[in-house]
């Protein structure tokens, strides 16, 4: 059933998600106050046919009501040199970007097998985002018997209190990935007061592990850290899956932390978005906005979704051909300022028949 937004927080949302508004977003605003203080649907309507727009609200789930994206974003993809394709060398799932300095910093999963499970982790620098220098192994596999003996890969990076937190996801030996007959992972940090290193892993790892809860959503595999500072706390955007479900049914959570090296704890309303097989968010306004793949219901993948409180997140655009395993420069993310905006540019995982998984940048234009 078509009807017309009622919610003012929701305008709100929308508000803060475009940094400079049409004429036309004004207009549709202007019909959702109307609607909010009593204007039934033949009026809206009549409302917003003046200005030539129907703003349309679908049903969704408890965890997020979906609309209509309201624009689309368009995905232009380009080479990533220094860290693109090579014989031989896999390089992939990198991380959000940070700039120190004149430089821009990333991090990746590097190894000689298409998946993760078989790699350690690595690092790139850049002057322009544009061409890369790799710059040798950040982190390696832990020792014998260790919780990360087999494969550290899936890197993310958090600048909290003048140290750098590099997050990633592990698996010990031995390894098995067999569908429900698989090894658990978990996510762990190391530290450094350099982007540089050299990386000391904490002995409270792993921090984040699965559920033992067969029902809950994360109790076979938890993966891909992606960070904000919010209210002041920390809060690590991860993914989850279920105990006998399959990598199609993945969906995303939150844990949060009073402090950069933890303990977090899980939000209770977890799982907070219903898909998603990758894990991109990043500060939009005074919410947060996430960027949705291939994976999870039709209604949000390919998409990017908003929340207020950034928990209870809606649809607000299509994204066009979408990219994989993204991480973005996103220069407001540890501030805490409430003036995120829209992402720009990022890399993510780039693929080509004949060659292993590589690094691509990718840069983000409003239809």
């Amino acid at each position: 059933m078509l009807t017309v937004l009622t919610s003012l927080h929701m305008t709100s949302q929308l508000k803060n998600l475009f940094v400079k508004p049409s004429r036309t977003e004004r207009d549709l605003w202007a019909v959702a106050k109307l609607a909010k203080a009593g204007i039934y649907l033949r009026h809206a309507m009549a409302a917003t046919a003046c200005c030539g727009v129907l703003l349309i609200v679908l049903a969704g789930s408890s965890h997020a009501q979906e609309t209509t994206a309201i624009q689309s974003v368009n995905i232009v993809y380009s080479a990533a040199i220094g860290i693109g394709p090579q014989n031989g060398v896999m390089r992939r799932d990198p991380s959000d970007i940070i700039k120190v300095g004149d430089l821009y910093y990333v991090w990746y999963s590097k190894g000689a097998q298409s998946h993760g499970y078989d790699a350690t982790v690595w690092y790139a620098t850049s002057p322009d985002g544009h061409t890369w220098s790799e710059k040798g192994e950040s982190l390696a596999r832990g020792g014998v018997d260790s919780w990360d003996e087999q494969s550290v890969f899936t890197p993310n990076i958090l600048v909290a209190e003048g140290r750098y937190w590099l997050f990633y996801t592990a698996v010990p030996k031995p390894f098995v990935n067999k569908g429900t007959e698989t090894t658990k992972t978990a996510i762990g940090i190391a530290v450094s007061n350099s982007p540089n290193g050299p990386w000391e892993k904490l002995d409270t790892n792993p921090i984040l592990k699965t559920s033992e809860n067969h029902d809950d959503f994360d109790s076979l595999r938890i993966d891909d850290a992606c960070l904000i500072v919010r209210d002041g706390k920390y809060w690590m955007y991860f993914k989850g899956r279920q105990w006998n479900k399959s990598p199609g049914e993945t969906k995303m959570g939150v844990a949060i932390s009073e402090k950069p090296d933890g303990p977090y704890i899980k939000h209770s309303g977890n799982p907070i978005i219903g898909g998603n097989h990758e894990v991109l968010v990043w500060p939009q306004g005074q919410g947060v906005a996430a960027m949705i793949g291939t994976v999870g219901p039709k209604s949000i993948t390919r998409s990017i979704l908003y929340a207020d409180d950034g928990l209870h997140f809606s649809k607000t655009h299509a994204v066009v051909d979408v990219p994989t395993a993204a991480g973005a420069y996103r220069p407001e993310a540890f501030t805490n300022s409430g003036n995120g905006a829209q992402i720009e540019w990022g890399v993510h995982i780039g693929k080509r028949r004949g060659t292993l998984p590589f690094i691509e940048r990718f840069e983000v234009s409003q239809q």
